[in-house]
């Protein structure tokens, strides 16, 4: 991209600037003694110039937006066409009560729900089963049955919101009440818009709702793929997940690289069930972390997006260029976010936002200032929604695609970054695939040494957690937070009660029994579990059957 006479002048003059101009600076004025390094904890020169890029080719390793490698971007115009999708990820107690926070966000101006489960939803329980006893409604709405689903989209209209869904184990269970639900509204598969997390390796890598072993589950998402490819087409059917893993506290090359190590196994197992990867590939989609180091943030989005054509052109010959574009939601750091001083995570999520937008995102989900601390309120929602609202119409970031191509330092570290994952990626296809990693506990690994450094820099002030460790007050316990009423669970149970007296439990036990007959074959399972599902057959009882069939994953990680 530069002459190379023009590169070598270039560095001498930097060389007597050094000797000259700087060095005198720094005789008089030296240095904080801060360590310079990014949120990952890599080293970050004093100044960039081209010399740091000069190996770059514009066309092979930039181009255009809307062409491979999109690195610059998944469409020609970005926002200058339409803005990402602001999700905001919502849902507690009962499907009333998130059922009215979720019309209240749609009045405020949110674009996408984003459906957040409780535990014992997320790992196959109905409320009333005695593990769930403490826990329904806590961190998420319970859903345990179609009627529940129902009453959490009243008046919701599915052919005109798009819903993501954070469900992974039972992903094929909530999809199938989905679409139901969507049934009953009168709107057909094929108008349905969305996407279901459905990422169960990096719940065995950093997060823990798993259910099923590491074959079962990869079938069930296979056959996801297989039934929306033909019947819901406009469903994103996973989103595969960094965010998780960078929140058990990887760095932002690890966060690529374990990311799409993962995506690469979804791939792989999709094309040995037999499926054309030009037919399901357009529907994957990803989801990362976004962290406070901007430029960092801006780098990885960048890097990952080029490093993603790249492993679906060359490894898996994809031909449709859909099935290229590393397509993302991001939801600002849960982790970055602090209990003290929770104002200072308004600004924490405000660089965030521009981290994710100046990357190009295609949706958004910013956190709630209190979320250190409880579920957020409606106000701290509002604050969030808007702060998303600030950055699209008044910031000016959106008016230009890719606004820090170029910069000397953005172009070097997302090199740095998709070298870097690049070479996880290696390691891991080494060791025979993700699965297998994760299984002998390498990824977690990697995740811990990591975490554990980040965690030492933080207790000893080598890295400044701004109200923490430095810059303390006094404070008063914080009022106003959000509870769950414990009666929620008790509620749960009666409803569920009343739901069994009430339906055809002959025609429940009939699904059930066919459902577990096609876990015992080969036959796709998602015509039978939206079958079971549509006679209000319950999660626990669908979870259950396959429980029965498929058995429970047990962690044996050897570090």
């Amino acid at each position: 991209m530069f002459d190379k006479k023009k590169l070598t002048k270039i560095n001498e003059d930097k060389q007597k600037w050094e000797e000259t101009t700087l060095n005198k600076t720094l005789e008089r004025f030296p240095e904080r003694k801060d360590k310079f390094t990014t949120g990952s904890g890599e080293e970050v020169e004093r100044l960039y110039t081209p010399n740091d890029i000069g190996d770059i080719d514009y066309n092979e390793d930039l181009g255009f937006p809307g062409k491979y490698p999109y690195t610059r971007g998944v469409q020609p115009t970005m926002y200058r066409g339409r803005l990402w999708t602001m999700r905001m990820y919502a849902g507690f107690a009962t499907a009333e009560e998130s059922n009215k926070r979720y019309k209240y966000l749609v009045e405020q101006g949110s674009t996408g729900l984003s459906v957040a489960m409780d535990l014992p939803t997320q790992i196959g329980y109905d409320s009333d089963h005695p593990l769930a006893q403490g826990e329904v409604g806590k961190v998420g709405v319970a859903i345990d049955s179609l009627a529940d689903m129902e009453v959490l989209f009243d008046e919701i209209p599915l052919d005109k919101v798009s819903t993501s869904m954070t469900i992974n184990a039972p992903a094929s269970v909530l999809l199938a009440m989905y679409i139901a639900v969507g049934e009953k509204q009168g709107v057909s598969e094929e108008k349905l818009r969305g996407t279901i997390q459905n990422d169960i390796l990096k719940e065995y890598i950093a997060r823990g709702t798993y259910i099923f072993p590491t074959e079962p589950s990869m079938r069930l998402i296979t056959d996801i793929f297989e039934y929306c490819s033909k019947n819901v087409p406009k469903w994103n059917t996973i989103s595969i997940s960094g965010y998780h893993i960078r929140e058990a506290g990887s760095t932002a090359a690890q966060e690529v690289g374990f990311t799409l190590a993962n995506g690469i196994a979804y791939v792989e197992a999709a094309i040995e069930a037999g499926l054309d990867v030009d037919k399901f590939a357009p529907r994957l989609s990803f989801f990362f972390n976004a962290h406070n180091d901007l430029l960092e943030e801006v780098s990885k989005y960048r890097a990952a997006r080029r490093l993603w054509a790249k492993i679906m052109k060359e490894r898996f010959n994809a031909k449709n260029e859909k099935s290229m574009r590393l397509k993302f939601h991001t939801q600002t750091g849960g982790s970055t976010l602090t209990a003290q001083q929770p104002d200072n995570n308004i600004v924490r999520v405000a660089i965030q936002t521009l981290a994710a937008v100046m990357g190009g995102t295609q949706s958004l989900h910013t956190n709630s200032k209190d979320e250190a601390l409880a579920l957020p309120t409606e106000d701290s929602v509002r604050v969030a929604l808007r702060t998303q609202q600030i950055v699209a119409h008044e910031s000016g970031v959106t008016n230009t695609i890719d606004p820090l191509a170029g910069s000397y330092y953005v172009e070097a570290k997302t090199k740095e970054i998709e070298d870097e994952a690049m070479e996880y990626i290696n390691k891991i296809d080494n060791i025979g695939g993700a699965p297998k990693a994760i299984d002998m506990g390498y990824i977690q690994k990697e995740i811990m040494d990591a975490a554990y450094k980040y965690q030492k820099e933080v207790e000893t002030d080598e890295r400044i957690v701004v109200g923490m460790n430095k810059y303390k007050v006094e404070e008063e316990t914080p009022k106003g937070l959000l509870k769950v009423d414990p009666a929620v669970g008790e509620k749960k149970k009666e409803q569920l009660i009343k739901l069994k007296q009430q339906r055809d439990n002959e025609i429940v036990k009939q699904k059930l029994s066919s459902l577990k007959k096609a876990c015992e074959g080969d036959e796709n399972v998602m015509p039978y579990i939206i079958d079971a599902v549509k006679v209000y057959a319950t999660l626990g009882e669908i979870c259950g059957v396959m429980r029965e069939v498929f058995g429970e994953y047990e962690q044996s990680v050897r570090l």
